[in-house]
């Protein structure tokens, strides 16, 4: 990755100064300064109410920061699930879910405690839902891999630690209309669910696929070459 990056921050604010410590802590990676580097992403997550947004712009200096990308080697899918496991809220309906929950932590959760940069997927709506349905039991790992691939929703940049803050400069903004990025912003999820039905295997093709309730049973480990198999398709 390059030394230095253009990011984005949609908001419904100017943020000339990004605070440290401020924010939800149940957001997909924790507390944290969340970007992209595609603005038009940032328009849209900038309009999630019928009012102008802002897409803040930052140059950021990666030199000498810690940064784990979530969809590059050795991570992967799980990697990305655990930690949104480790933040986020689950709807847990299944059975299996509760001990899937504990599983995928135990196993599969990296370790984040010096890391100053995240980089990996934004669980919109649909994501999170396709991340439910996994642990639930109710789809495969191919099917949530596939979905991750689909609907170009992107990937965000959250600036984790004190020190990577220090390391953001502010270089202006740009208003998001929403009246043009509020309705782009829902038809991306739409188009995230739609590209994954039309994809959705028949049940005649499920023999191979790999469900959460099988990872738990055969107890797979993070280098499982079944689990390999999938995630590298």
């Amino acid at each position: 990755m390059k030394k230095d990056i253009t990011i984005y921050h949609g908001s419904q604010q100017i943020v000339e100064v990004p605070k440290y410590g401020v924010g939800k802590t149940y957001n997909d990676y924790g507390q944290g300064f969340y970007c992209t580097e595609n603005i038009e992403l940032a328009k849209e997550w900038a309009c999630p109410v019928k009012n102008d947004g802002y897409a803040n712009k930052y140059t950021m200096h990666l030199e000498g920061l810690r940064v784990m990308h979530l969809t590059q080697s050795p991570f992967n899918i799980l990697s990305w699930l655990a930690i949104l496991l480790a933040n986020r809220k689950f709807d847990i309906n299944s059975p299996v879910g509760s001990s899937a929950r504990d599983f995928i932590l135990s196993r599969f959760m990296p370790d984040t405690a010096d890391v100053d940069v995240m980089i990996g997927y934004r669980a919109d709506d649909s994501y999170f839902s396709f991340a439910e349905d996994f642990v639930n039991n109710t789809i495969s790992l191919r099917d949530l891999n596939l979905a991750m691939k689909l609907g170009t929703l992107g990937e965000q940049i959250v600036l984790l630690s004190k020190r990577s803050f220090g390391q953001i400069e502010f270089n202006g903004y740009e208003i998001a209309d929403y009246r043009e990025y509020y309705s782009k912003r829902a038809e991306r999820d739409r188009n995230a669910r739609t590209a994954y039905a039309s994809r959705k295997k028949t049940l005649q093709q499920l023999a191979d696929d790999l469900f959460v309730l099988d990872i738990i049973r055969e107890d797979m480990q993070y280098d499982d070459p079944r689990l390999q198999s999938v995630i590298s398709e």
